[in-house]
């Protein structure tokens, strides 16, 4: 009989290591896979039972969050919904996150570990703390006055506080109700699809994901390169290009859609944006004084977050000599989002620094207690301090007195550069008019905005589109608001 326990006794043994290794193997080796597996409902149970942190804009939520009793019990509310989702982006119960939305998930969901103040208590509890709050830089005014000024066309608008990097503005247009993809069911899987195959692209962001040929208002960079290189040294002294100008190593003649750039100046080139000249002078810097200047204002970066990723402007790292000169003139395959060309404006009034663009100040925890924190920092230096003084009375002269006179402010320093990009075969492609450009008030120390504007337009006849007539009242508008600030 003993021996018939002695062999029971070990079998539960047995059986209690089997169970034991079982937990093991559920709770620690594939607790995260399970976890992870879509037929698992329980973490999106957790993750909605709880209200979402909010997206705080000028000191007021424009997000929030809506009880609806069912198993995934909260969904995201955005009472500004059009108007801020390019700077929200969407929290989606179906599909997921993004921009902010994304980026800042941990601490907005309460996920982040440093929600906890007691972690051990929450690990053991296993719940999790309320989600926390993130604090935009963006000022209520602007991004009205970017909206407003879009007017629902196809088009993007960025601005940035030079010396912080702060962005005070993101506007994408046509924009979008972030709301319609907040929850479950079929309503929701509706307007994800007509939002996916509508021909403007409301949910592409185009202030930060999409890039453009930037045109003439790339000319900034190509002067900038002159400069710093000594390729020019006298801003108003003739450069003998003549008008028009052969490419070099073809029979190709670029004209100009101005009189008067035949053996014109820089200062005459920038302010009436000559073709020819700024084609000749990027030639004359070369592939490697371009690439360097273009890099340092942030071209090519692959790696830019606002926190979002920014998909990176585009400077071709080998060319020919007459593509660069096409290239200098923001042709060929040069390409920027307005967020670099904002970047582009903000070095030049910032004394040729380029501040790190940033979009969340902060994030706090539910109250007043700051888990972290964006400090301003420097990013590039893209020009010599001299150099972006020139640069700067260049600016000035365009819109006192050239192409940009439409951004004018009374009791204000304005700089600005007129674009209007052609592409495409024979130039039929849709064309897009730029203005980029920053504003300082007559008794302030320095500049308080700097602004980048486009504008698609393919209804537009194609000769009444320009920076200075469709690009520039918007950009005058959102500098008028950061002054008013």
């Amino acid at each position: 009989m003993i021996r018939y326990i002695r062999r029971a006794a070990w079998l539960c043994c047995a059986l209690l290591i089997a169970l034991f290794a079982n937990a093991v193997r559920l709770q620690v080796v594939e607790s995260d896979a399970l976890g992870e597996s879509p037929a698992n409902r329980r973490s999106a149970i957790a993750r909605y039972a709880e209200p979402r942190g909010n997206i705080i804009v000028g000191g007021r939520p424009v997000t929030g969050s809506k009880d609806t009793r069912q198993q995934l019990r909260f969904e995201r509310t955005y009472p500004q919904g059009s108007l801020y989702a390019p700077v929200t982006g969407f929290s989606s119960q179906t599909y997921g996150t993004s921009l902010i939305e994304n980026a800042q998930d941990g601490a907005l969901a309460g996920t982040d570990p440093l929600l906890r103040p007691l972690p051990l208590w929450h690990d053991i509890s296993r719940g999790r703390p309320p989600g926390g709050d993130v604090i935009t830089t963006v000022e209520p005014s602007m991004q009205q006055a970017a909206f407003a000024g879009l007017g629902g066309k196809r088009g993007a608008v960025a601005a940035l506080e030079p010396s912080t990097g702060r962005i005070l503005a993101l506007v994408s247009s046509p924009s979008y109700d972030p709301g319609v993809l907040s929850g479950t069911g079929q309503e929701v899987t509706s307007a994800w699809n007509r939002l996916q195959a509508e021909e403007t692209r409301p949910l592409v962001n185009r202030a930060i994901r999409q890039t453009y040929p930037p045109g003439s208002a790339f000319k900034i960079v190509t002067a900038a390169a002159a400069l710093d290189a000594g390729v020019v040294t006298d801003v108003d002294a003739p450069l003998g290009t003549p008008d028009p100008y052969l490419l070099p190593g073809t029979r190709t003649r670029l004209p100009n859609a101005v009189r008067g750039c035949a053996d014109a100046s820089l200062a005459h080139a920038v302010q009436w944006s000559c073709n020819t000249v700024m084609a000749d002078v990027g030639a004359r810097v070369g592939l490697s004084g371009m690439l360097a200047t273009v890099s340092a204002f942030g071209f090519n970066d692959r790696e830019l977050r606002i926190p979002s990723a920014v998909t990176p402007s585009n400077f071709d790292t080998r060319m020919s000599v007459d593509q660069l000169a096409l290239s200098s003139i923001g042709q060929f395959n040069t390409t920027a989002t307005p967020l670099q060309m904002a970047m582009v404006a903000a070095a030049v009034a910032h004394g040729g620094e380029v501040m790190r663009p940033h979009l969340v100040d902060r994030v706090v925890a539910r109250g007043t207690r700051a888990i972290s924190r964006t400090h301003p920092s420097l990013y590039q230096r893209a020009m010599k301090p001299a150099t972006a003084r020139r640069l700067q009375d260049l600016m000035v002269r365009v819109v006192e007195d050239g192409t940009g006179a439409n951004a004018a402010i009374p009791g204000a320093r304005v700089g600005g550069k007129t674009g209007t990009a052609q592409h495409g075969l024979d130039n039929s492609g849709t064309p897009y008019a730029w203005f980029i450009s920053w504003a300082q008030r007559d008794d302030a120390f320095q500049p308080a905005v700097a602004v980048a504007v486009v504008v698609e337009d393919a209804e537009a006849v194609r000769t009444q589109i320009s920076g200075g007539g469709s690009a520039a009242p918007i950009a005058r508008a959102v500098m008028e608001a950061a002054l008013r600030r």
